[in-house]
């Protein structure tokens, strides 16, 4: 994975800790890379929203879908 930097209102980031806090993600950026899959999922792919236990793998010509 790369690193990238991002600003973001401190609102949001509160959000963040607090879903980390409840145990719904482990980190900041798990929920961070989440919600950018699933914006990718939606605008890019036009893939339907996360229903289940599957992850996308990127490649740099397509997603793939792989079963956990």
């Amino acid at each position: 994975m790369r690193l990238v930097t991002v600003k973001m209102p401190e609102t949001y980031l509160e959000g963040l800790d607090e879903l980390v806090k409840l145990g719904r993600y482990s980190s900041r950026s798990e929920a961070i890379r989440i919600a950018v899959r699933e914006l990718l999922r939606r605008e890019l792919w036009g893939l339907p929203e996360h229903t289940g236990f599957d992850a996308i793998t990127f490649s740099r010509r397509e997603p793939r879908r792989v079963t956990v």
